[in-house]
């Protein structure tokens, strides 16, 4: 049921994967934590030659999946970050050197932005919870070294505008984590952070789903100084609602794509920006339960888009992305606000098998353990002029879910079937229908 990396005599991977049948008590978080991270992250969990629908696999297995999945992909880059050699080890291809300027922070934010519910959790003596300490103390540092101006890791957060989209990644991570990440930097370490978010200002973000990075990095910045441009805030809001095109969507910009953007971008950042409206009391939160409403929606629109195999549509740009397609059904999971037309356990494990799928795909991973370009393993083609290997680690936010604790109900409920597995097993299921905004009182 498991696979295990083939290992040189140096303990690393070597790329070349071998199914065993190895017991499920095996492949824990605490034969995870007893390991040294490069050999941890080359572990995976396979259940290929199984069937793929939620019924075969529970809970807690699904969970031990999800912390297997974030060592593995998160592991290589908060090892190299912590110790300041980030800039050393992430590949950067002869394809992508005109990305070198802007990959080092584009790794980092879209990571964190990933894994910062699950470091948020509080500590526990557990295996998965010492795991857990242990790459949340490399978060933190990877942070103060990406910041530090004398650091040999310190980012460009200033120089072309990709700055701006992955400095609103890390803020966004550190809202999702203000004990844990923000917290846990001295009072130096939090203001070099704060100036690298203000270095970004200089960056005019486009009429599209770029406000909200301009917006975020506002949120931030008015949550942990009190200091913020509302304008930018406002300005995002007000444009994404006008933006509305009905059914739980929004255009990104004046009209309407076929992608992920809705899930990558728009509606995530709606909603932390708004959060922080809630928590500032600002008038501005009173958009908070329409945009949630339609948050609701767009979940469900989600989870329907996964196949009873765990594949999805391949659909607009940004696809290399892999599971982080699905950052919004991740997210409303974690906030728990599915919409009760979705059973938790249901959606468990459809995500799990999305992220089965792309991450056991051969190729998915080169030889020291970095991703490579693709969604189901290696696919250079797919890759769009502003995608580097750093671009890729967006897929983390395809796993928000595991900032839910284990007792929590999306982890115990029973294993289900999602919506496309019960239809096309011959279910009996009832009609889906769009969501209408209530009418407006006069």
């Amino acid at each position: 049921m498991f696979v295990a990396a083939k290992f040189s005599d140096s303990g690393v991977a070597d790329g070349k994967l071998q199914r065993l049948p190895i017991p499920p008590a095996f492949f824990s978080p605490v034969k995870i934590a007893s390991l040294p991270l490069a050999w941890a992250a080359a572990l995976v969990v396979s259940v290929s030659n199984l069937p793929l629908h939620a019924a075969e696999s529970a809970g807690a297995a699904d969970r031990e999946y999800a912390v297997s999945v974030v060592t593995r992909v998160a592991g290589p880059v908060l090892e190299a970050a912590a110790a300041r050699e980030l800039k050393q080890r992430l590949p950067i291809n002869d394809w992508e050197r005109v990305r070198a300027a802007v990959t080092h922070l584009e790794v980092v934010g879209r990571t964190l932005v990933g894994v910062a519910p699950w470091m948020e959790l509080p500590p526990d003596d557990t295996p998965e919870g010492q795991l857990r300490a242990r790459m949340t103390a490399q978060a933190v540092r990877t942070i103060a070294n990406i910041t530090d101006p004398a650091s040999p890791d310190f980012a460009n957060f200033s120089r072309g505008s990709q700055p701006l989209v992955d400095a609103a990644f890390l803020a966004h991570a550190l809202l999702r984590a203000p004990t844990r990440l923000w917290g846990a930097l001295s009072p130096t370490e939090q203001a070099n952070v704060i100036a690298a978010f203000k270095a970004t200002r200089g960056i005019k973000p486009g009429e599209n789903n770029w406000l909200l990075f301009a917006a975020t990095v506002e949120a931030a910045l008015w949550q942990f100084t009190g200091e913020y441009r509302r304008e930018s805030i406002t300005y995002a809001l007000e444009r994404h609602e006008q933006w509305y095109v009905g059914d739980g969507t929004y255009g990104d910009g004046r009209e309407f794509h076929w992608d992920y953007y809705n899930s990558f971008v728009i509606q995530p950042m709606m909603m932390a920006v708004l959060d922080v409206c809630a928590a500032q009391k600002d008038p501005l939160a009173e958009m908070l339960p329409k945009v949630m409403a339609r948050a609701r929606r767009y979940a469900a629109v989600q989870e329907m888009q996964i196949s009873p195999e765990g594949t999805f549509p391949v659909i607009g740009r940004s696809s290399a992305y892999r599971m982080g397609a699905f950052q919004h059904l991740a997210d409303m999971s974690l906030r728990r606000e599915l919409p009760p037309t979705l059973n938790a356990g249901a959606v468990r494990g459809a995500l799990t098998a999305i992220t089965r799928r792309m991450i056991e795909a051969p190729g998915t991973f080169d030889a020291k353990g970095w991703l490579n370009i693709g969604v189901a393993g290696h696919q250079p083609s797919i890759r769009e002029r502003y995608i580097a290997t750093g671009s890729l680690y967006l897929c983390m936010a395809g796993l928000l879910h595991l900032g839910l604790p284990a007792n929590d109900p999306f982890w115990t409920a029973p294993a289900a079937k999602w919506t496309q597995a019960r239809v096309w097993s011959g279910e009996d299921m009832p009609a889906d229908s769009a969501y209408r905004e209530p009418a407006r009182k006069l």
